[in-house]
């Protein structure tokens, strides 16, 4: 990708040198420079403001009323995960600041809950079925509030910011529902893997 950026950048350059244009181009760089911190303070703003709000439900008790809400969807989800492993707790928590749009906060979630998939999966050098299902559902990624959105478009002097919020919703739904569903299609045509439980280790050490 750096190198397709590269030679974009070359080109454009050169064309411009080609053209005549020089002086456009280096105006252009400017006004795009200035224009990202300008949305980079804007987005900081709207990230802090909703991860404060994410810190006040999650000390509430908020975040994890939604958890346990989502736990049994969890476990529709990804059945070859037992029943009280942590992993479903982090995969709901990851869920719920996806929603948020808070995506930095659902990063080390998703983290987190891949590798206790991955402490689950015998078959260390592929992923799992489950983890194909987390990986497709944090790519389609369901939005409740576009938080990241609405920054760019506040940043960029959008008057009414807050009306991608319902299209938002509708794509994201789109998506996410097509991601579970190619992702548990592909399961039945995949062999699936084998995961890991207590008991296998305990037998294993016998």
């Amino acid at each position: 990708m750096n190198y397709i950026w590269f030679l974009i950048i070359l080109v454009s350059i050169l064309s411009a040198a080609y053209t005549g244009r020089i002086n456009d181009v280096v105006n252009a760089i400017m006004t795009g420079a200035q224009a990202s911190v300008k949305i980079a303070l804007y987005l900081a703003g709207i990230m802090a403001f909703w991860l404060g709000i994410m810190k006040i439900a999650e000390k509430s008790g908020l975040v994890a009323g939604i958890s346990r809400l989502l736990t049994p969807v969890a476990k529709k989800l990804f059945p070859d995960v037992p029943k009280d492993n942590p992993a479903i707790g982090d995969i709901a928590m990851n869920f719920s600041a996806n929603a948020f749009g808070l995506s930095n906060a659902a990063t080390p979630m998703g983290i987190k809950a891949m590798k206790e998939l991955q402490k689950l999966n015998k078959e260390k050098k592929s992923a799992s079925n489950d983890m194909c299902t987390l990986l497709a559902m944090n790519t389609a990624g369901w939005q409740l509030v576009p938080a990241t959105v609405i920054a760019v478009l506040v940043a960029n002097g959008s008057k009414n910011a807050t009306e991608i919020v319902f299209p938002t919703l509708i794509v994201t739904t789109i998506t996410f529902v097509s991601a579970i569903v190619i992702v548990k299609v592909l399961e039945k045509i995949s062999p699936a893997q084998k995961i890991k439980v207590k008991g296998d280790e305990e037998s294993e050490n016998d």
